[in-house]
């Protein structure tokens, strides 16, 4: 009877025993289960945040700009936001979740001739103080308007401090264009030609942007020039070929990628996309695409 008694003994004891060994093991699989989940999530988190900020009155930069982003979310990898002037483009004076910014990996901006209030500013400035990439279409060398005097008139020179371009329209720098009825022929610069942005572009290219004057003081900061545009019957007849893109580092000592191009028929121009989807892997200090996924069906209209 004794011997019985230890062999239950025994018996609850191995049995205990395998208990906890079989919840030890539960519980292993469990953290594997969830560090598995978190890692995942972690992985999903990772991707860039690219942040959009649009508001313009003439190139429809809130309908192009979107068309952009859902293809890097769709092929590249990208998450992004796409924040527009509220109501409606020509609201100049409100962009409603600029607070993204504060989460961003890269911001573009495709601006002209904004009023936005000082709080709205400041979130731009602080992502201008992060030195974190960006890249800037067209009108932006004009993004902001504010009269002589104002607390945030310093801001009308944001193409200068932002994206090394002329420091707002007209003025000592005579940043002007070549009449709307004008359009450019793009060519790449042989010498960059093995810029990663240039990949699959093509070496010409024609643009229904008007061509930007910015020489001969900018594109500035050492900027590196990566296509000229030459001016297709331009109401000017001292005008001469200027660059419409470049890259790089501005005065807060970010990576910046600038184009003058923009015009919404730009935008539905093969070579012109591809070298946007190329410039912004580069800006977020991405490899650019080994397989072009375009081209994206861009059909836009232009306001005037």
């Amino acid at each position: 009877m004794i011997f019985d008694y230890i062999e239950k003994m025994n018996i609850t004891i191995m049995n205990k025993h395998t208990m906890l060994k079989s919840f030890s093991i539960l519980c292993c699989f469990m953290v594997s289960m969830a560090t598995g989940f978190s890692q995942k999530q972690k992985g999903k988190s990772k991707k860039p945040l690219i942040v959009f900020v649009t508001g313009d009155h003439e190139y429809s930069g809130e309908a192009t700009l979107p068309i952009v982003a859902a293809e890097l979310e769709k092929n590249y990898g990208f998450r992004t936001i796409v924040l527009k002037a509220y109501p409606d483009h020509n609201a100049e004076e409100n962009i409603p979740g600029l607070e993204a910014l504060k989460d961003a990996d890269l911001a573009v901006f495709f601006l002209r001739w904004r009023k936005l209030p000082a709080d709205q500013v400041q979130l731009i400035e602080d992502y201008l103080k992060t030195k974190k990439p960006l890249v800037g279409f067209r009108t932006t060398t004009h993004a902001f308007n504010y009269p002589k005097g104002h607390p945030l008139e310093k801001w009308n020179a944001f193409g200068e401090f932002a994206f090394n371009s002329p420091p707002g329209w007209g003025g000592v720098n005579k940043h002007t264009h070549y009449g709307h009825e004008s359009s450019t022929d793009v060519t790449m610069i042989d010498s960059v030609s093995n810029d990663p942005i240039l990949t699959g572009v093509g070496k010409t290219f024609h643009a229904r942007s008007w061509l930007y004057q910015v020489l001969p003081k900018y594109p500035s900061n050492g900027s590196k020039a990566l296509m000229m545009g030459h001016s297709i019957k331009p109401n000017n007849k001292n005008a001469y070929d200027n660059p419409v893109a470049w890259t790089g580092t501005n005065s807060f000592g970010a990576r910046i990628f600038f184009t003058t191009l923009g015009h919404p028929e730009d935008f539905d121009q093969e070579p012109f996309q591809h070298m946007v989807i190329n410039a912004i892997h580069w800006a977020a200090g991405k490899p650019v695409p080994k397989k072009w996924k375009g081209p994206m069906q861009i059909n836009v209209p232009y306001r005037k």
